[in-house]
């Protein structure tokens, strides 16, 4: 069987890639093997492949849902915005230009080989692909030398579902609309479409799918209710930020949400323990409950660093390092944490120099070579009476996705396995007073045993209660939310019919 689905927007933030998921878990359930494909994927999430290659994190929680291991084929091109007009682009899992989207436009034609190519390659190898488009395919605008949305359809002769999101409301007209501003020929390869986030009563909705089904043609193949799974989402339409309300839960971890925050899908995991309260912060507000502040990693380090300083949230920092409240800060957050940032070449912007935090005695030079690898590890210190506690000697995994170099690094972590060869050397530090600590590392919190033991000590400090974990490690926690997506969505869309359209083809 060599067969492939599509799965299109009526916008970005529909839930596609949710839906994608569901699919990719759900064929694979079915015995098929199964990889995911999105030829073009924009968004400061990324990940780094066991070969040293930059993908986006979507194809990654894909292709985990497939039970595969992520390959940088599964989304050959990676936008990175670094301004609203420039994009940091990435091919095939390496950095190419920075481009802004006229002249990326107008090259597109050169990246079209690439992306056929590596689909090609990708469904020799699977039974089934399920590709997803990006934004809309109504963008008519980008119709010319599109290969990310129907352009890819074509390519890959693939029969296409149109999604649409209910909860934001106008789903019918956007369902409609997007079909409607379809080419003849594109319309053609449509043969279905999903509402998506329904909340309410089905027995209301239903007169009105029978009217759309006769205005588009296309048979409504499912409405799946919104529920509240733990998936990783993609980029900055997250919810996550938007939320502000505390939930009275007995633990603070506090993310400064940065104008170019990347890779925040670093601290999921501490939505898992049910004492937890998770809260991206993004203006001038107290940090004094804190019982952790991180700092994640940015496309920008220097810009987000300047936002601190002029919004006042580097002076809540500053304070809440005074009342001794930990600090962790991940990737540029790591960066900003140290005395000074220099950036001779103009990589990342046309400032050479700022001052950091100095919360540690770090200096970092921006250089034009990227940094990107998986890593082995183990934490290298113990600070006693404080969250770092009995930490010593911790296994950690992840990986590095960066341009500076950092001076006067303390040594905090033993790298020893890069890029699955065996390593020996030390990165990250911490401050001598033991409550601020920094690192490289992507995904470190991943690594169960490492969280477990920092909220552990948080609870102990606090005369909470200790808690025992429902999952040993995060991998299996994920493992269960795959399961429950594609058992929602095979309750709420009709499988059986997506079989025979693949079977069909356009």
């Amino acid at each position: 069987m060599k067969k492939s689905i599509m799965f299109q927007g009526t916008a970005s933030g529909v839930g596609k890639s949710l839906i994608n998921t569901a699919f990719c878990r759900i064929f694979t359930e079915d015995g098929y093997n199964v990889a995911p494909f999105k030829s073009q994927n924009m968004a400061l999430n990324s990940f780094i492949t066991a070969d040293g290659k930059e993908m986006g994190r979507a194809q990654v929680v894909q292709a985990e849902a497939a039970n595969k291991k992520p390959d940088v084929r599964m989304n050959p091109i990676l936008l990175k915005p670094t301004t609203d007009r420039k994009s940091q682009v990435i091919v095939m899992g390496k950095v190419k230009d920075n481009l802004d989207a006229v002249t990326y436009h107008k090259e597109k034609n050169s990246l079209r080989e690439v992306v056929e190519s590596t689909y090609t390659e990708l469904l020799d190898e699977n039974d089934i692909i399920v590709i997803e488009g990006a934004g809309s395919p109504a963008e008519i605008n980008l119709r010319e030398n599109d290969f990310v949305n129907m352009g890819m359809a074509k390519i890959a002769k693939s029969p296409v579902v149109i999604v649409g999101d209910i909860d934001r409301g106008g789903v019918f007209a956007s369902l409609y609309g997007t079909i409607m501003l379809l080419t003849p020929e594109e319309r053609a390869y449509v043969k279905g479409v999903i509402i998506n986030k329904f909340r309410g009563d089905i027995e209301i909705l239903k007169p009105g799918l029978d009217m759309l089904e006769e205005l588009i043609g296309v048979p409504v193949l499912g409405v799946v209710p919104y529920t509240n799974l733990n998936i990783e989402d993609e980029d900055s339409l997250t919810d996550k930020f938007r939320i502000k309300e505390k939930k009275n839960k007995a633990i603070s971890v506090n993310v400064i949400r940065l104008p170019h925050i990347s890779n925040f899908t670093d601290f999921d995991i501490f939505e898992t323990f049910d004492d937890v309260q998770l809260t991206y912060i993004d203006g001038l507000t107290s940090l004094d409950d804190s019982d952790l502040i991180i700092i994640p990693g940015t496309k920008n380090t220097i810009e987000d660093l300047i936002f601190l300083r002029e919004s006042g949230l580097e002076k809540q920092i500053i304070k809440a390092h005074k009342n001794n409240i930990p600090i962790i800060g991940i990737c540029g957050g790591y960066q900003m944490l140290g005395t000074k940032i220099k950036d001779p070449d103009g990589v990342e912007c046309g400032i050479e120099e700022i001052a950091g935090m100095s919360l540690i005695d770090l200096e970092t030079i921006f250089e034009d070579e990227k940094v990107t690898s998986q890593v082995s590890a183990k934490i290298e210190f113990d600070v006693e009476n404080s969250i770092f506690s009995g930490i010593k000697g911790t296994n950690i995994k992840g990986y590095e996705i960066h341009c500076g170099r950092s001076i006067n690094e303390t040594g905090a972590i033993k790298i020893l396995e890069k890029h699955g060869e065996l390593a020996d050397y030390k990165e990250g530090s911490i401050n001598i007073k033991g409550n601020v600590f920094g690192t490289y590392i992507h995904g470190i919190f991943d690594s169960m045993e490492f969280t477990k033991k920092i909220l552990s000590n948080i609870r102990k400090a606090r005369g909470l209660e200790s808690k025992q974990e429902e999952f040993s490690t995060y991998e299996e926690f994920k493992e269960n939310e795959y399961k429950k997506l594609a058992a929602h969505v095979r309750a709420h869309v009709d499988t059986k019919k997506i079989y025979e359209i693949m079977e069909k083809g356009i």
